[in-house]
């Protein structure tokens, strides 16, 4: 708070426009300051797809967290990826930034941090969301659009009361609109499917001209990327579904194990399939307690290879795409590898709970191939990574239910 104070005192502050006119000139050299999470990141592809198609003529650089740098490799909306790392500071960066000579920046993140970086590395013009604590920082300050649900946790004490009304039998009156304040009454609104995340980053392309029709989010994986991952990795031959049972979010996001253990029990009789199990190094227990449960008795545990191929913790970003690629089907939770797994043409069975489709779903909203399930409770979505209570919109999800969606989009026409 000490650097912005001094920062504000000594920068001068730049001419501010709020209204809804595209910039008159196309830049030159534009910087995309990308975001930091790998889901959020998958949703921004539309949106840098429609400015590539704004502005054939631009160089575009995005700036990208180097752990991200993976999912742009080919990718067709950037000419070039200038990744940072954890260690590096607000001024480190401006000064890489500054040395390359850009004439416009465009903000993705909301942060304080992001339109500092590109205010320091003296780009004159600077687009991204207002803020009133960054504003100062923007030469283009575009307003939040006013017609969106937005997120909104609950605290575990709204989750705890919804849930003992419910448990009493105390009818909730049906609300109209689609505010989120009417969560506080334990009603899901009606969401509009412009509050999808894909049009907040739209929305801030159109800036440049961009149209606002919504395109599938994309990242690029080669027929080579595929062939060399499945090589790598000795993946099972046949149909193959991946299992991404972690959330790095939180518990509230995971399906029980068990679930996706007996689910998984299910298809194997049912469609004669491999699996893939994917994950970070955190779901590493995880994964081999399913990779063990799906394991033929007839071979070792352990080296099951032939039906079942346990990637947690083992693959480079750009590897977990080709290997999502690879599967026809990836049943997940709500996740980053969620959105990487639709991006690359995997159909998703993705499960939902805590969090809403609506928002966040994977692909593009309303995609035939992804089959997006619900758990119901009074309190869902509540946003929160642990459940105060008993988890029972996860639970609500049954493995008949969930076995049968995998089924459907396995089988599903292309």
């Amino acid at each position: 708070m000490l650097l912005l104070l001094i920062l504000l005192l000594i920068l001068p502050a730049p001419q501010l426009v709020t209204d809804s006119v595209s910039i008159a000139s196309a830049p030159r050299r534009l910087l995309v300051r990308g975001v930091n999470w790998l889901g959020d990141a998958v949703m921004t592809t539309p949106a840098l797809l429609r400015l590539r198609e704004a502005l054939p003529g631009t160089h575009v650089t995005l700036l990208t967290h180097e752990k991200l740098t993976g999912l742009w490799a080919g990718h067709p909306a950037v000419d070039d990826v200038l990744p940072f790392g954890s260690a590096e500071n607000v001024f480190q960066i401006a000064q890489r930034l500054r040395r390359a000579s850009f004439d416009t920046a465009l903000i993705l993140p909301n942060s304080i941090r992001s339109a500092l970086e590109a205010r320091l590395a003296g780009i004159p013009r600077r687009i991204g969301y207002a803020g009133s604590w960054r504003n100062w920082l923007l030469t283009r300050a575009v307003p939040l659009r006013s017609d969106v649900v937005k997120m909104r946790k609950r605290t575990p004490e709204e989750v705890r009361r919804l849930v003992a009304e419910a448990d009493r039998g105390r009818g909730l009156r049906p609300l109209e609109g689609s505010s989120h304040d009417q969560l506080a009454n334990g009603v899901t609104p009606l969401v509009p499917a412009s509050s999808h995340h894909l049009f907040h980053y739209l929305h801030l392309a159109a800036a440049f001209g961009a149209r606002p029709e919504p395109l599938a989010p994309f990242v690029a994986v080669s027929a080579a990327d595929v062939l060399a991952v499945k090589a790598k990795f000795n993946l099972p031959e046949g149909l193959l579904i991946g299992l991404n049972a972690g959330a790095e979010y939180g518990p509230a996001k995971r399906w029980p194990a068990e679930h996706f253990i007996a689910t998984a029990q299910q298809l194997r009789a049912r469609l004669k399939c491999g699996f893939v199990i994917f994950g970070g190094p955190a779901d590493s227990e995880l994964a081999s307690r399913i990779a063990s449960a799906l394991a033929p008795p007839s071979e070792p545990r352990a080296s099951a290879t032939s039906v079942v191929s346990n990637l947690a913790g083992r693959t480079s970003l750009r590897e977990l795409c080709a290997a999502m690629r690879a599967c026809r089907v990836v049943l997940t939770n709500d996740t980053g590898p969620m959105h990487v797994a639709a991006a690359v043409g995997a159909r998703v069975v993705g499960l939902f709970g805590s969090t809403s489709i609506e928002l966040t779903g994977p692909g593009l909203p309303g995609d035939a191939r992804n089959f997006l399930l619900r758990g119901t409770a009074p309190c869902a979505p509540c946003f929160l990574r642990e459940c105060p209570v008993d988890f029972r919109c996860m639970k609500d999800l049954t493995v008949e239910r969930v076995s049968a969606a995998v089924e459907q989009a396995a089988t599903h026409p292309a």
